[in-house]
């Protein structure tokens, strides 16, 4: 008697096979790029994110046959009534990945009985198979699984379009990411929060019900909040305010009504420095710039002008049109770390700057100040006040993790970055250790506020507890996963973007590398890289994570797993990027989670 395993499995050809909608899947992941508010993206950084339009469109035609004939199955219709019934599939791939339909229980249901269809179909197909009880219950669609699930877009849409959804990678990062998409929400759907209102807001007693994960989000929210305000407390003076004094507002006329505010800092913009190489100035710190330049905004333009004297310097804050030598910075001719002495004019070439930071004599210098006003920004000169207040930061811990030597893109090393603490200011490395001891607070709390309302306190996450225990650590989870985010736009690789006047993140590229002028946020303002600012975002990201069947999120070799076996596989495979070995730039993330 043959075995099963020589039985042919009858597999109909899948529409993916045949065609697709290419111009509106690409035009829709396109527009995709640009979303930021709502999109899952927004919960943690993961490189190369496949657009959820492009994943749900290709997981629709993997899933769904092709109408056209085929002999041997004898299955399917003529030419012309398949091109028909393609137009048909088309439609529906083409509502599937209009953004605002990402949640749209008509688009998708359209989907899903197509999925349905083409399996029963399959199953009958293979009814006579020996295994068909098993592998072909047409009252059950397969399981999903990813075997590189990376940032989650595939398993996310496989849960989306109704599969039972697995992920895997072998990045600890990757596993948490898809456990806050797939695998945490749906277990705790339809919950109302219990965590206290923030100060000031009142209890919304017409609201019901909490559909969908919107009871978890905003516990996340309100604890976030609470986390926020207590992190003000406790180091909310090392951020102080910008005061306009009738000195800075003079020759400034955008100042002069401001004169005597105290306005929010968004963020400090600072330059590197290394002792001059010429034996007359060898005292004096030269700053190392690469533009002066602080907004390049039509009718907004302002910049840094630096006033030497003698053996001495300070920086001035100009508005109008950037001079030449202010685009230019102190940088010298030529590509590369290339500066020029500000007080002598001699050059500094890239091997005396790396030689000075493996000597672990890089400093910094205040360059600029940029603050919110009430009519946008406002760019004030560095005052005293706010150098101390930086220099009086003094961290308790630090992450003593050794940082990449020798990665292509990662060439920080050669200037002395020989940890990951070498990449973050004291100041930075304060707020990072108190939020996320903030973090291990808002776990204790929330199970305290959590066991009334749950049937029991149960087992925690990892052993897919439902209770008031799981609740609270996955709470905590979703707020380390807004550090790992502060992280991310809070650490002396940042740079300041002066065409939009916002600061670049560390991960703004494919690259972690030098930042000679940068940009360091103030968390506690509202502005772009502050705290507020990308908790509003997390939240939002909930509007479109997984519901209805929970997903499971697991740590696995690829090469050396059976989570695939009886499983529809769809994956984007791990490649290289810019020369760079992809598991090494993910690897970076892994850094930035432990410095987070």
């Amino acid at each position: 008697m043959a075995s099963s395993k020589n039985i042919a499995v009858k597999s109909p050809r899948k529409l993916i096979e045949v065609a697709l909608p290419l111009d509106k899947i690409n035009e829709a992941a396109a527009r995709e790029k640009g979303i930021r508010h709502g999109h899952p993206s927004s919960l943690h950084l993961w490189w190369a994110r496949r657009p959820l339009a492009a994943a749900r469109a290709v997981l629709f035609a993997q899933l769904v046959n092709d109408p056209g004939y085929e002999r041997h199955l004898n299955r399917g219709v003529n030419k012309v009534e398949a091109a028909k019934e393609r137009e048909r599939l088309f439609k529906i791939i083409e509502d599937l990945v209009v953004w605002e339909n990402t949640n749209n229980e008509t688009v998708l249901n359209a989907a899903r009985d197509e999925i349905w269809k083409s399996w029963r179909e399959t199953c009958e197909l293979n009814r006579n198979h020996p295994d068909a009880a098993t592998l072909f219950n047409p009252e059950k669609l397969p399981a999903f699984h990813d075997p590189f699930a990376g940032g989650g877009a595939i398993p996310l849409e496989a849960q989306r379009l109704g599969l039972e959804s697995f992920a895997s990678d072998l990045n600890p990062v990757a596993v948490t990411i898809n456990k806050a998409m797939i695998e945490i929400p749906p277990r705790f759907e339809g919950r109302a929060p219990i965590g206290p209102l923030p100060a000031g807001e009142q209890q919304d007693f017409s609201q019901k019900a909490w559909p969908g994960a919107s009871g978890l989000a905003e516990d996340v929210r309100r604890y976030g909040a609470w986390m926020r305000t207590e992190a003000e407390k406790r180091i909310g003076h090392l951020y102080p305010k910008a005061e306009i004094t009738a000195e800075m507002a003079a020759g400034r006329p955008e100042l002069k009504a401001l004169t005597g505010q105290r306005l929010t800092v968004i963020a400090w913009l600072w330059a590197r420095t290394v002792k001059s190489p010429n034996p007359a100035y060898s005292q004096v710190d030269i700053p190392l710039v690469s533009s002066f330049v602080l907004s390049s905004k039509p009718g907004k333009e302002a910049y840094v002008q630096p006033v030497v004297d003698g053996n001495q310097y300070r920086f001035t804050v100009k508005t109008g049109k950037p001079t030449p030598e202010a685009e230019a910075g102190t940088k010298a001719d030529g590509r590369g770390a290339n500066f020029r002495c500000i007080v002598s004019g001699t050059p500094i070439t890239s091997e005396y700057i790396m030689g000075e930071g493996k000597a672990g004599r890089i400093g910094s210098r205040l360059l600029a100040i940029v603050a919110e006003g009430p009519k946008g920004r406002c760019f004030l000169e560095p005052c005293l006040e706010h150098e101390q207040a930086a220099e009086k930061s003094i961290p308790t811990w630090k992450p003593e993790v050794p940082f990449f030597q020798k990665a292509l893109g990662f060439r920080l090393g050669n200037y002395g970055f020989e940890l990951w603490s070498d990449l973050f200011s004291n100041r930075q490395l304060v707020a990072l250790d108190t939020l996320s001891s903030l973090c291990l607070e808002v776990q204790g709390l929330c199970e305290a506020a959590a066991t009334p309302h749950f049937d029991e306190v149960g087992s925690g996450l990892e052993d897919a507890g439902c209770g008031s225990k799981s609740y609270s650590q996955a709470v905590s989870l979703y707020l380390a996963l807004l550090v790992d985010q502060v992280a991310n736009h809070a650490s002396n690789i940042c740079s300041w973007n002066h065409p939009n006047t916002q600061m670049r993140s560390v991960f703004s590229r494919h690259a972690l590398s030098m930042t000679w002028d940068y940009a360091e946020a103030n968390i506690f303002s509202d502005s772009s890289g502050s705290y507020s600012n990308l908790i509003d975002r997390q939240i939002r990201a909930f509007e479109t994570l997984g519901l209805g069947r929970i997903g499971f999120a697991l740590q696995a070799d690829a090469a050396n797993q059976e989570i695939s076996t009886e499983k529809v596989i769809s994956t984007d495979p791990p490649y290289y990027l810019d020369s760079a070995k992809f598991s090494v730039r993910s690897g970076a993330l892994v850094g930035l989670a432990e410095v987070g």
